[in-house]
């Protein structure tokens, strides 16, 4: 149903090749939508969905943690909402976020997204210090428990029983590549 598909990384270079006159109904983020509103200057009608683990970030805990932390830069997912996205002196996509720790002559980061990507950030920059951004309540509401669904071993079975097996339309199919094929040529990425 989507006419563009776009991605954290690249929605703000998406937006600005949409013309100016032309409405946009941005889905399904509510916040990354509010950030690249802010970037690009654009009137969008945001859809009102939201990342759960970014929604959890507690603005108090992460001012509480750059004070107990001084020289600790705060970065940020721009799903997190507008009161922690003040906070960080970065914010970027998942891949942007490992790439800026990896070039910042920083040592110590309060990273406010999935912690998932701690584990990365630390394999890559084992002399770093990565504090993640704590949540509200004390809880492990900043995992996200749809991407722990998928495992290893679930992807293993899934390949070699070939199950389970979901059958679309050739309908279907052709409109939900349409999107993707718009993005990735507005990306760049494809010829």
């Amino acid at each position: 149903m989507s006419d563009i598909i776009c991605t954290s990384s690249n929605a703000v270079q998406i937006v600005n090749q949409i013309p100016r006159q032309q409405p946009i109904i941005f889905a399904p983020d509510r916040n990354l939508g509010k950030y690249v509103m802010e970037q690009t200057g654009r009137e969008m009608v945001l859809w009102q969905g939201s990342c759960m683990v970014h929604e959890t970030f507690s603005e108090k805990k992460i001012v509480q943690l750059k004070m107990q932390h001084p020289t600790a830069e705060a970065i940020a997912h721009p799903e997190c909402e507008p009161a922690v996205l003040r906070h960080a002196s970065y914010i970027g996509s998942t891949t942007a976020l490992l790439n800026y720790i990896q070039q910042s002559q920083q040592q110590e980061f309060i990273v406010a997204t999935e912690p998932g990507i701690i584990h990365q950030m630390q394999k890559s920059e084992p002399n770093k210090r990565f504090i993640p951004a704590p949540p509200i309540n004390n809880c492990a509401c900043n995992e996200c428990p749809h991407m722990r669904l998928n495992t290893l071993e679930k992807l293993y079975r899934c390949m070699k029983h070939r199950s389970p097996e979901i059958t679309l339309s050739n309908e279907i199919q052709a409109a939900a590549l349409r999107p993707i094929q718009r993005m990735l040529e507005m990306s760049g990425q494809r010829k």
